[in-house]
């Protein structure tokens, strides 16, 4: 079905989109018309993790900026696409999933950077902080 409707929508033209109901201005804007494939939990996971600058390594950055690591599962990845595809919007959830998971750690971190080594994320998407190990004195 779906490639039926790929199909069908590959063929668009703008002149089916004011038939559609859209106004012509809108169209007129519009230079491209091409259908999009809906995304997938393995396609959210790339878009996750392997761009230069991927959502996970800003946020890697973010944390390293106050002398603390983040890692993540090796599962905690597909955990994430599949609470964003659950949102429903596309891409654009991944950032929101992490926000949300984060969020109190990255409000926390300047005051607890000091007994803090690192934040860890199990495949359970539980936040797991790593204390800083004590130097031992002599």
């Amino acid at each position: 079905m779906r490639t039926k409707n790929y199909e069908i929508l590959k063929r668009v033209t703008p002149e089916d989109l004011i038939k559609f109901g859209l106004i012509p201005e809108f169209v007129g804007r519009i230079p491209i018309v091409v259908p999009l494939h809906a995304l997938n939990e393995d396609h959210l996971v790339d878009i996750l993790t392997k761009p230069k600058n991927a959502l996970v390594n800003q946020f890697r950055i973010m944390f390293e900026a106050e002398n603390v690591s983040l890692e993540f599962a090796p599962e905690a990845y597909k955990a994430i696409a599949k609470r964003a595809l659950e949102r429903g919007t596309g891409a654009r959830g991944l950032r929101a999933v992490l926000e949300e998971l984060l969020m109190d750690v990255m409000f926390e971190l300047p005051s607890i950077k000091d007994k803090v080594e690192g934040v860890y994320i199990d495949e359970n998407l539980k936040v797991i902080l790593i204390p800083r190990r004590r130097k031992k004195s002599a």
